[in-house]
């Protein structure tokens, strides 16, 4: 084949990301389920169909490459489909976690500068309270019927004839997710990834999880706001799998594992506060259960009740995986006959990357020492949206620096011993103790305070305040997080308050948060 004639080929029909990985399973299996949602399927020739068509309505309304849509919503298929079809115009697609606040959500709207949002109808009424803090917002599209005049319906947009719609040429390197961290500094950043990103982490997971075939049921309960929920179903669209979607809602195990008996799933996923409420059912040996891999992450999880899961579901895989939205996200994952063998750690790092582990000269430390991990390879974002003094700090030396910090074992095995990050882990959520102080800062009887994590049974940690008064004032917990309720989302508030007459520093005048850590342990003062 001559260079003139390989030339002539579309470079739109070589693209190997989720929206031509759609449109192959449309054209090979039309009639293959690629969601069932609350009973309801969705075809692969409907999902196709609906992400065109929605990309067409989109484009009719001024969307076009590179610009950013929010999306504020919970779990359904049209999410995922709003995504696709966002991406099929090469625009990129802003999940907003649905926790926050309005002026943490206006926050991320002026940051992101977008002005098209689309909205689940039960979460409408949040969209006039950001409208209270910003502007910016011109375009409405509800996925469920409007309340507000001027909004238009999801619904009404995928019925709109799409026939004059050409998709435009959308390379693999084009940004298609900005997926917002909160920072260490107070303000969230917008981590942007790629489909690179994105095809790399399905490789992960179809690795890890052991996918060889095409008779696996993935059952998808992680928020979609979350990159662990769009992240965790990227691989179902390369091989062309079912997704069942569970709903976001209260929390309740006995419809999860109904819901999983009935759907027959086969790979779950759960943060390990859900594990403990799911391990508890007394339901699970009369059940009919058909998992084969029984997946956690995001958050720590206790020698107990990783003993829990095998006991309760000793025909399943336990598959324990690591990692942070900037890399998409997993970097390490400990699989099967090592869960028990390694409690505690997170594994070994993902072969589709590679890593380092160094001190703070960025000097590689021998195993059994503690360093920071690095990271780069194709799972690695672009870098933070519109900050490039941060995208800077974190790149330093051309490795994605963790803020992670650990020691490997003889095995190549990694245990988390600290954060360099001043970050909590609670519930699966990312608390920046930057953020929540710069709040607190704000509290006309609070002269200084400063956040720090506590280990917690429930939630594996939970953010403590460390607070020094104003002179003559007095402060409770209940008064400080009823005055937070509109200024922070709730999981990032502190759930204990230590009163101090002083914060403790170091010779350099830096609060000692080591110090206060280690005080807390040994008085348990709440």
């Amino acid at each position: 084949m001559s260079e003139q004639s390989v030339s002539a080929i579309p470079a739109a029909v070589r693209r190997n990301h989720w929206m031509n990985q759609t449109a192959t399973h449309a054209e090979i299996t039309p009639d293959g389920t690629a969601f069932k949602f609350l009973g309801e399927v969705t075809t692969w020739r409907q999902a196709a169909d609906r992400m065109d068509a929605f990309a067409a309505a989109l484009a009719r309304r001024g969307v076009g490459v590179g610009d950013r849509v929010l999306l504020l919503t919970l779990n359904r298929p049209e999410v995922v489909l709003s995504v696709f079809g966002i991406n099929r115009l090469g625009a990129i697609a802003v999940p907003i976690n649905i926790r926050l606040t309005p002026p943490e959500i206006a926050y991320i709207v002026d940051d992101a500068d977008a002005d098209v949002l689309i909205v689940e109808a039960p979460l409408a009424p949040l969209v006039g309270a950001v409208a209270q803090v910003t502007d910016r917002i011109k375009k409405v599209i509800v996925i469920g019927e409007p309340v507000a005049e001027g909004q238009e319906s999801w619904a009404d947009l995928i019925a709109e004839d799409p026939a004059d719609f050409e998709a435009p040429d959308v390379p693999e390197d084009t940004t298609c997710l900005i997926m917002y961290t909160s920072g260490t500094t107070g303000r969230p950043k917008g981590a942007m990834l790629d489909h690179v990103n994105l095809f790399a982490q399905a490789l992960t997971l179809l690795r890890v999880n052991k996918v060889f075939g095409e008779d696996d049921i993935s059952f998808m309960t992680a928020p979609l706001f979350h990159i662990a929920g769009l992240g965790s179903i990227a691989p179902n669209f390369v091989i062309g799998i079912p997704t069942v979607i569970h709903p976001l809602g209260a929390f309740n195990p006995t419809e999860l594992l109904d819901a999983w008996e009935r759907e027959r799933a086969t790979i779950v996923f759960n943060v390990p506060q859900q594990w403990q409420v799911i391990c508890a059912d007394p339901s699970i040996p009369e059940r009919d259960l058909h998992l084969r891999i029984i997946s956690w992450g995001a958050a720590p999880a206790s020698d107990t009740l990783l003993q829990q899961m095998s006991d309760c579901f000793p025909k399943a895989t336990n598959v324990a995986v690591f990692g942070q939205t900037e890399m998409t996200p997993i970097t390490c994952a400990l699989s099967g006959e090592d869960s028990l063998r390694k409690l505690g750690s997170v594994g070994r790092p993902i072969p589709t990357l590679q890593y380092r582990v160094v001190d703070d000269e960025m000097n590689d430390v021998a195993r059994g020492k503690v360093g920071e991990i690095l990271y780069r390879g194709p799972n690695m974002m672009k870098g933070y949206w519109r900050k490039p003094a941060e995208t800077a700090e974190a790149f330093e030396g051309g490795w994605f620096h963790s803020g992670d910090l650990v020691r490997q074992d003889a095995e190549g095995f990694v245990w988390v011993v600290d954060r360099k990050k001043d970050m909590i882990i609670s519930g699966g959520e990312n608390i920046y103790c930057a953020e929540v102080e710069n709040v607190l800062g704000a509290h006309p009887k609070i002269l200084e305070a400063a956040v720090y994590g506590r280990a917690d049974e429930r939630w594996g940690e939970i953010a403590v305040a460390a607070a020094a008064l104003r002179e003559g004032e007095d402060l409770s917990l209940d008064e400080l997080q009823a005055w937070l309720g509109d200024k922070l989302a709730r999981f990032k508030q502190p759930k204990a308050l230590v009163v101090v007459a002083a914060l403790p520093r170091n010779a350099a005048g830096k609060v000692n948060k080591v110090a206060m850590r280690a005080a807390d342990r040994e008085e348990a003062v709440v």
